[in-house]
């Protein structure tokens, strides 16, 4: 189908460019043209190379790190509402900031609240995200927010699993409901880890709440940064008696060490989505499943005026 008898036109960031063409693929339609031109002082610029003028555009960039991502999607929603799109709709399967959803302490920023607020003056129509961090960030927004959850492509893997003593597990309490959620649909029991943090990103101490002796334990998380209370975890289960510890995630951040302590820890196996970019040569116990036809399908279903509560398993 050619862009110029498009229904939608669906564009992406540098970084995203890969799940952008997954859909676009699904959906049989071209990816639109733009051109990202950078100067030699770090500074860029976003240009749509064909007519979106009217056209329902859909912008697809997460927001993971570095910042240029984010400034991206800031660039290329301004240059479309100033070409005349008719609607903006940001596609953004990884929305980063958002574990600063809140003031936990004085005198810090609410990350996840300042990123809301530039994407609606830079001018979008609604939001298509998955898996915040917090659940409460939708109300940040005063445009459409569609919350799609990655269990719809999680679960049936660990079905295909067929494992027999299958426990879920959370590796903090903060996890506890949507870990609850996947034991309820496999109805199966659940085990929590209490953990102590002595600061960001470091793990003071773990216990385990629930037995796991002989169980084929699975993790459940919404992303892996450094992989430390993952790999705490699965250790700790092991330990316990468990008979396998894997892990789900819906977003693989996996900062510094992570690979490593992954691929020196009791882990069997760590399955993400691609709503970001990783390597699986640098951790080879990583299996990514695409998120491709998830989008697709919503974004069909949003421009169909369609419902997209069957796009939720939990």
């Amino acid at each position: 189908m050619s862009n110029s008898t498009q229904p939608f036109k669906i564009f992406s960031g540098t970084k995203s460019h890969y799940l952008a063409d997954e859909m676009c693929q699904h959906l049989g339609i071209e990816i639109g043209k733009m051109n990202i031109q950078h100067f030699s002082d770090g500074e860029f610029e976003v240009s749509f190379e064909e007519s979106i003028r009217g056209n329902e555009v859909y912008i697809v960039q997460s927001t993971f790190p570095n910042s240029d991502n984010l400034m991206e999607l800031l660039l290329m929603i301004d240059a479309a509402k100033r070409a005349s799109a008719k609607t903006v709709i940001a596609v953004i399967p990884y929305f980063g900031w958002a574990r600063q959803d809140r003031k936990d302490k004085p005198r810090v920023s609410i990350g996840a609240k300042l990123v809301a607020d530039l994407l609606s003056t830079a001018g979008i129509d609604r939001l298509i995200t998955m898996d915040l961090h917090a659940d409460q960030i939708q109300g940040f927004f005063n445009v459409p927010v569609d919350h799609l959850y990655a269990s719809s492509v999680l679960m049936p893997y660990v079905q295909s699993l067929k494992l027999d003593n299958l426990v879920i597990a959370s590796p903090d309490v903060g996890g506890a409901k949507r870990a609850n959620n996947y034991a309820k649909y496999f109805d199966c029991p659940l085990v929590l880890c209490h953990k102590q943090r002595a600061k960001a990103n470091v793990v003071a101490n773990m216990t385990i709440i629930g037995d796991v002796k002989d169980k084929d334990v699975v993790l459940v998380d919404d992303m892996i940064d450094t992989a430390g209370t993952i790999c705490k975890a699965a250790n700790l289960m092991k330990e316990g008696g468990a008979r396998s510890v894997r892990a789900l995630a819906s977003h693989a951040i996996m900062s510094g060490p992570a690979a490593s302590r992954v691929m020196d820890s009791a882990l069997e196996e760590v399955i993400f989505t691609n709503s970001i970019p990783f390597d699986t040569t640098k951790c080879p116990k990583a299996k990514v499943l695409s998120i491709a036809s998830l989008f697709g399908d919503t974004i069909q279903r949003v421009h169909d005026n369609k419902s997209i509560s069957s796009q939720y398993l939990i």
